[in-house]
């Protein structure tokens, strides 16, 4: 097992660093007028999602740990929300959205399986 020194050695931070890069990627491709709107909104969430998970490992506590993955599971919810909704309203296809989308899905279960693992 890799030795964990701080939190870039997480692979979900690693992974959450690159939903947050596939998801701005996507965003290029969405028209002018939504950068104050969609756009803003994917990328925020995005980069929340291993922002809290650094913040998170750097807390003093385990229940303060447990606290920050759980704002990026928030996070991770409402970037798949903006996801669905950009394609829903056609700002990009299905195909566009699947590779970040099953990141999610998999980020969510390494959150939920490190949450349990802390809470032991």
């Amino acid at each position: 097992m890799p030795e964990i020194n701080d939190f870039k050695d997480l692979k979900i931070w690693t992974k959450g660093m690159d939903i947050a890069e596939k998801s701005y990627l996507l965003t290029k491709i969405f028209p002018k007028d939504e950068l104050y709107g969609m756009v803003q909104q994917i990328r925020r969430a995005s980069a929340s999602i291993p922002a809290n998970i650094a913040e998170g490992y750097g807390r003093r506590s385990t229940a303060e740990y447990i606290r920050f993955l759980n704002i990026a599971q928030g996070s991770i919810n409402e970037l798949e929300t903006h996801i669905i909704l950009s394609q829903r309203v056609g700002l990009c296809s299905q195909t566009n959205i699947e590779p970040i989308i099953s990141l999610l899905r998999e980020e969510n279960r390494m959150i939920i399986a490190l949450i349990k693992k802390l809470q032991q």
